[in-house]
């Protein structure tokens, strides 16, 4: 819905299961959301970091999720990154909160003609950058912007859409992660 989250877990799981949509269709990720949440023990990035060989051999064979060797080891690897950016930020949420874009970054009105030229944003491609430069896979700015839709970061919803005005409710009175 694109209301504000700061979760670190919910965070990490919208993270991961963009990642896994590329170039799939997110009906296919939203049918097996409950299949990914079993096998990534509910996306918490201390027991994704532990998976090892073995895991990844089980998951290729789990038809519960997509089975794609790359995306099954960029959120393994993804884990192991959380991890550590969560030693250095104290948290997911306040680091991504930070690529949040300022009020003059954004459009005045949201329009279909402004959202079909905002595949990337300088924010998404900043995050993306940085997450990349600190190890991250399968984090590119396309992926990263959907990301901070999905997340609240940006309210896209068009002018006039009924869950514009809560998303904005919602992110007036949300308390962001330092």
């Amino acid at each position: 819905m694109g209301v504000p989250v700061a979760d670190d877990r919910r965070l990490f799981e919208k993270l991961c299961l963009e990642g896994f949509q590329a170039g799939l269709s997110w009906l296919t990720i939203l049918r097996k959301r409950e299949g990914f949440r079993a096998a990534f023990r509910g996306f918490d990035p201390d027991a994704v970091a532990r998976f090892g060989a073995r895991d990844v051999a089980r998951l290729l064979k789990d038809a519960a999720i997509v089975r794609h060797r790359g995306k099954i080891e960029s959120t393994l690897n993804n884990a192991r990154r959380a991890r550590e950016l969560v030693e250095e930020k104290g948290s997911l949420a306040a680091f991504f909160w930070s690529f949040e874009p300022a009020p003059a970054d954004r459009p005045k009105r949201v329009t279909r003609p402004v959202l079909r030229g905002m595949a990337t944003t300088p924010a998404s491609i900043a995050l993306s950058r940085d997450l990349k430069r600190r190890g991250w896979t399968f984090v590119g700015p396309t992926t990263a912007y959907a990301f901070m839709q999905a997340m609240g970061l940006v309210n896209d919803h068009l002018e006039g859409c009924a869950v514009r005005e809560r998303a904005e409710k919602a992110r007036a009175r949300f308390s962001r992660p330092r």
